[in-house]
């Protein structure tokens, strides 16, 4: 652990990470690249939570003609398939997981309890966070940010498709420049959509280091926790 600059990281992964070029679903050799990452991080003795997102099944997008809360709880639900998804690959690599949901759904993931989450991030095992906060009208980034909050994790490390934090969408504006650090409070004024704002504002309150890195370069997350500076941080 000597060579480890953070002990317990929550890792946030969008739905669509886990999609790859599919954009929708799972894509089993996406999954298994992201849990041999996270195997990698457990191996180092780092404690790993997970929040995942749905959007590879349901964004609240698609249920524009429906009524909000009903189509915000469906993403919940989706989140929970994606838990799951991620519970048997890690699995199948010899990690000890639990799925913990913001909504009850007892047959399949525990019902999230703090000290729970936080004994078996102690024994080793990978939490896996579903269903966001369990309320409508709060996005996965804001269940991110409480969760990590909760849980009193060193760092969020947030995987993207791209490799940090830009002025501008870089895969539209050719002349975005990137950021290796930034202020919460910087993001908010700027309207950089790293986050939604809840989530940005709830981390800024807390103090928590965010680092916004690439999910397709296979060792960020273990260069990351080894101090290394990799995509932008955000303070």
């Amino acid at each position: 652990m000597g060579d480890i600059s953070y002990k317990r990281v929550l890792l946030k992964l969008s739905g669509e990470a886990l999609a790859g070029d599919k954009k929708t679903g799972v894509y089993a050799d996406v999954l298994g690249s992201i849990c041999d990452q996270v195997k990698n991080l457990v191996d180092l003795g780092v404690q790993v939570a997970i929040v995942v997102g749905g959007g590879n099944f349901w964004r609240g997008r698609y249920g524009h003609q429906m009524e909000r809360t009903t189509s915000d709880y469906m993403g919940m639900l989706a989140t929970a398939m994606n838990g799951l998804a991620l519970q048997d690959a890690l699995e199948a690599r010899g990690l000890k997981t639990r799925v913990q949901t913001a909504i009850e759904m007892r047959q399949i993931a525990e019902p999230y309890i703090k000290r729970k989450a936080v004994k078996h991030l102690e024994k080793g095992r990978v939490v896996i966070f579903a269903c966001g906060t369990g309320n409508p009208y709060f996005t996965t980034d804001t269940g991110a940010a409480l969760r990590a909050a909760e849980i009193d994790a060193d760092v969020i490390l947030l995987a993207k498709t791209i490799d940090g934090v830009y002025s501008a969408d870089p895969k539209i504006d050719k002349t975005a420049v990137k950021y290796d650090e930034i202020s919460y409070i910087d993001i908010l004024n700027q309207d950089l959509k790293v986050m939604d704002s809840t989530a940005t504002a709830l981390c800024r309150d807390n103090q928590i280091p965010l680092m916004v890195f690439g999910i397709d370069e296979p060792e960020n997350m273990v260069r990351i926790v080894k101090g290394e500076k990799i995509g932008t941080i955000v303070k």
